[in-house]
């Protein structure tokens, strides 16, 4: 049996789509439809069907069998039905065929129209069941064509769309480059309908380290997470199941070669890879590096709020270029992280010191740390009333005043200092007790610059709490 063009030409677009043959054949009855009352002008009741004898699409006018009539363009009367055909009976149909030759161009092109319409539906409905499921997982495309800012790209059967904010920034690609990619969104409708993938997720890294490390691989090294800002650096934590093995070591591998194929996927973006620990303040230390870290005190552990303070020389290094070391660690913790240097925070210490001295306190209260009663009296004739004012006094001065023999000066700055000692002694109590509470550790003793230049910057911590990658051309290789 010969099929008409029409069929023809479904089941090759049905092939070409990856479309089922059936959602086109409903497509084209639609549109002749379409086309069918736009060209006859009539409200009759209209229904298409496929002659399966010669491929082509009938239309018909529908009448309903009744009793008595009472729209004649959709109604026939039982009578008149059984002229037509014996076997008529109420609430059954008779048919009427309409002639289709006589359908114009413009018919013609409104089928084609809700045809593509059609086609397109179909398509997006096809790749949202296929791609919906597949949100993060890497695809190798090649890129197709540049629209403007954004790249479309070809994965197989289907089109993706890689936006100017999914791609990085130091990036640039050509049609015809081959490219690794995360499925970012698929979405049905709207401007950005279909496939949006991304080069600038944080996923891309992670899928790459998996693809890349078979410890990830099989699960004996795990990703707890991974923070980054693409084309410039990223921070991934990384944690081993199985105490025999490294799993910074893992993810770097032999002379450097699994994660230096990574930086050159990503076109040479710089990799921290931190190893991961339970106890925030320790993890903290590991993901600021290279910095290298005096102390960290947790300020409110429900908040997840961390103090961090370092030697003023690695200062400018906690905190990265325009803040992006800090920036990045406090996403991989995703805690809030102030960073002070030494010199800041004995200035801080110093101010919260002098706000817990009593302003104006009388001089009456020295006799509580050692100061006589009469000594007290001869300052208060003096003019001398407050601590305040007696403490900032040279001894020349206190031997000025009526009454001070010399002997009593050497009681006074006693006095004034066990006054100003009580303070010190009741803000350095907590300080400590807060800091022990909190685990404050000690980072590790740095290597040497020298050591850093002889691994070809390849830096990995003596205890292989991270390793900072940034050049590709690695001989160093890792503990």
């Amino acid at each position: 049996m010969s099929l008409g063009p029409i069929v023809q030409s479904i089941e090759i677009l049905s092939k070409e789509k990856g479309i089922d043959p059936k959602i086109i054949l409903d497509a084209v009855k639609d549109a002749m439809l379409v086309a069918a009352r736009k060209h006859f002008h009539t409200n009759e009741e209209l229904a298409a069907e496929l002659d399966e004898s010669t491929g082509a699409i009938l239309i018909y006018a529908v009448k309903h069998v009744v009793a008595e009539v009472a729209d004649p363009e959709k109604e026939i009367s039982l009578e008149d039905a059984r002229a037509i055909r014996p076997d008529a009976e109420i609430d059954s149909e008779i048919r009427f065929a309409k002639p289709t030759d006589a359908l114009g161009r413009i018919s013609a092109q409104t089928a084609k129209q809700v045809i593509l319409q059609k086609v397109r539906e179909a398509e997006r409905d096809n790749v949202f069941s296929e791609y919906a499921g597949r949100i993060g997982e890497l695809v190798r495309s090649e890129v197709k064509r540049i629209e403007g800012p954004d790249l479309i790209v070809s994965m197989g059967k289907t089109e993706a769309r890689l936006l100017k904010k999914e791609q990085s920034k130091l990036e640039s690609f050509s049609v015809g480059d081959r490219i690794a990619c995360v499925i970012k969104s698929v979405d049905k409708a709207g401007k950005n309908a279909g496939v949006i993938i991304s080069r600038a997720a944080p996923e891309l890294v992670m899928r790459l380290f998996e693809q890349e490390v078979p410890e990830i691989y099989d699960n004996t090294v795990v990703i707890k997470g991974c923070a980054r800002e693409a084309g410039e650096r990223t921070k991934i934590a990384v944690s081993s199941r199985d105490r025999d093995v490294d799993s910074v070591g893992a993810c770097v591998g032999m002379k450097g070669m699994r994660v230096q194929s990574i930086i050159r996927e990503l076109r040479g973006e710089k990799i921290d890879i931190i190893e991961y620990n339970d106890d925030p303040v320790i993890f903290a230390t590991h993901a600021l590096s290279p910095a290298k870290i005096a102390r960290v005190t947790v300020v409110d552990a429900a908040g997840k709020h961390m103090e961090v303070v370092v030697d003023d020389t690695q200062l400018s290094l906690a905190i990265g270029k325009k803040g992006q070391n800090v920036r990045l660690a406090a996403k991989l913790l995703g805690w809030r992280i102030d960073i002070k240097s030494e010199e800041e925070k004995r200035q801080e210490v110093e101010s919260q010191m002098t706000a817990l001295v009593v302003p104006g306190a009388p001089v009456s209260v020295l006799i509580d740390h050692g100061l006589n009663e009469a000594t007290v009296e001869k300052l208060m004739e003096g003019g001398v009333t407050t601590v305040e004012s007696l403490g900032s006094m040279t001894p020349e001065e206190l031997e000025a005043l009526p009454g001070i023999e010399p002997g009593a000066v050497e009681a006074i700055q006693t006095a004034v200092n066990g006054y100003y000692g009580q303070f010190e002694e009741s803000f350095e109590a907590p300080a400590a007790q807060e800091t022990a509470e909190a685990g404050a550790v000690e980072p590790p003793a740095a290597e040497s610059a020298a050591a850093a230049e002889e691994a070809n910057a390849v830096a990995v911590e003596p205890e292989n709490e991270s390793v900072t990658i940034e050049n590709a051309e690695s001989s160093g290789q890792p503990k």
